[in-house]
């Protein structure tokens, strides 16, 4: 503290105390890294990271130190676990190839196509953004009913909050099937 107060002249911009020069510090040998994008995505790396923060692929060091960091030594359990790592993601990838391969080979019913969303927007006759709306109608009308399944009431206080989800359900049916109204679009028949 002596040496701030001896030197109160000094600009506001410069420190009262004398700091040592930084030093520059010297990343060692092994964590030398070769490429900086990931040969998996092609992201680039972060700064000093040892892994791709998109895909999660362990980042190559240079060849000369690869064998020194990836020998399983005891206590090196970051060589290790980032081979799990690559194992878990490499086992993930082929399990999910083989869950979509397996889903393309699975016939399914004839009936299921009525299901699709152009199937009832042809069959219901209404604009797509409509019937997005008469459908979250439908499902805030089963959410009303719904309350009535998952809440019983024993007191009069719960009969008043279960009744008013219940009207807050139907209002948000009856505003999204208004809304439904609004965005269909009106017919080509003249009525004359």
């Amino acid at each position: 503290m002596s040496e701030v107060i001896q030197s109160t002249g000094q600009e506001f911009w410069r420190s009262p105390t004398v700091l040592d020069p930084p030093v520059e510090s010297v990343l060692p040998a092994h964590v030398q890294y070769v490429n900086q994008a990931c040969a998996e995505c092609g992201t680039e790396f972060m700064i000093a990271a040892r892994f791709c923060h998109t895909c999660g692929l362990r980042r190559p060091l240079s060849p000369d130190n690869q064998n020194q960091t990836e020998s399983y030594q005891p206590g090196n359990y970051r060589a290790a676990m980032a081979t799990l790592w690559t194992r878990y993601l490499a086992r993930l990838r082929s399990g999910a190839t083989w869950a979509a391969a397996s889903l393309r080979k699975v016939s399914f019913p004839a009936w299921l196509r009525y299901l699709h969303f152009h199937e009832i927007k042809s069959g219901v006759g209404l604009p797509t953004a409509a019937l997005v709306a008469f459908i979250i109608g439908l499902g805030c009308v089963v959410g009303a009913l719904a309350v009535s399944l998952f809440y019983k009431a024993s007191n009069l206080a719960e009969f008043q909050a279960i009744q008013m989800w219940r009207i807050e359900w139907l209002l948000a049916a009856t505003a999204s099937f208004v809304a439904g109204i609004l965005l269909k679009k009106p017919s080509d028949i003249d009525p004359d």
